[in-house]
């Protein structure tokens, strides 16, 4: 069984030779190196390595850095500009790079609601030119998702963290699932795949975090394992649980036949990216 996880973050301390824009949730610094010896650990083989936008914006050369320490280590993902007018040459140098999978846009509060918006479908068209699927970080804006994914079925979405709210500290939110319906009416789109990520940073229990699997098993009934991917938000989510809780909750669980998990936990993700991690 090979196992990746599907999303984490790695920065450097804050320094004026690459200075954070923003912060995001977690230790001071998680270098490269930090992630692969976490990693390695818990027997996780390789992971997509997401250049985080609250600290770098649009700037993936922290990613590019680790990549090239790491090489067999880690696919890796950029954030995109939806308001740049010359986003599509950026995505297809980003297609051109060495250890590349995909592209991330973060439906913020400043990127129009509008399904109709040029930049959005910019990006999808041009991700679509490159075979690079587009991660959407888009909770409270499900129904957007859709529209997006109705208009450009050649493009593959993957929807970041359940396209829930999560939180970056305790407590869990009091119904962390009452957009579930949301999600599952996207399944309808084959071109939508789902993060299973940061999933247990939603618990009201301790580790294994049992309450999760009644609605987890909703989502794999509706997309079906092969559109699931499991990962850890690692490490937006340090503050509620280790990471190796974040891996063996999914590893112990009797809810996940073996098919299952190697599907959720690894080969589904070979699929939809592309892309597998090697130690060599």
């Amino acid at each position: 069984m090979v196992t990746i996880d599907a999303q984490v973050h790695a920065y450097e301390r804050n320094h004026p030779g690459r200075p954070w824009t923003g912060f995001l949730q977690g230790p001071p610094e998680v270098t490269g190196d930090d992630m692969v010896a976490a990693m390695d650990a818990v027997g996780v083989d390789g992971a997509l390595l997401v250049s985080p936008f609250a600290m770098y914006r649009y700037d993936a050369s922290y990613a590019l850095q680790v990549h090239a320490a790491h090489p067999g280590r880690f696919g890796l993902i950029k954030p995109v500009d939806p308001a740049d007018p010359g986003v599509a040459d950026t995505i297809a140098d980003w297609a051109a790079t060495k250890g590349t999978v995909a592209i991330r846009i973060m439906l913020r509060e400043d990127v129009p609601t509008d399904a109709a918006d040029p930049g959005l479908n910019r990006i999808l068209a041009a991700a679509a030119r490159h075979s690079l699927p587009v991660n959407l970080l888009c909770w409270v804006r499900l129904e957007q998702a859709g529209l997006l994914a109705a208009r450009n079925p050649d493009t593959r979405l993957v929807i970041d963290h359940l396209g829930l709210q999560q939180p970056f500290e305790p407590p869990a939110p009091v119904a962390p699932f009452a957009d579930l319906p949301k999600l599952l009416d996207l399944a309808r789109h084959d071109n939508i795949a789902v993060k299973i990520s940061g999933a247990c940073t939603l618990s009201h229990q301790p580790f294994p975090y049992n309450d999760l699997w009644d609605p987890l098993c909703r989502i794999f009934d509706a997309f079906g394992f092969g559109r699931c991917m499991w990962g850890t938000d690692w490490t937006r989510a340090v503050a509620l649980l280790t990471y190796q809780q974040g891996v063996e909750a999914f590893r112990v669980t009797d809810r996940l036949s073996d098919s299952d998990r190697i599907a959720l936990m690894g080969e589904s993700l070979r699929k939809i990216y592309d892309w597998s991690p090697s130690k060599a």
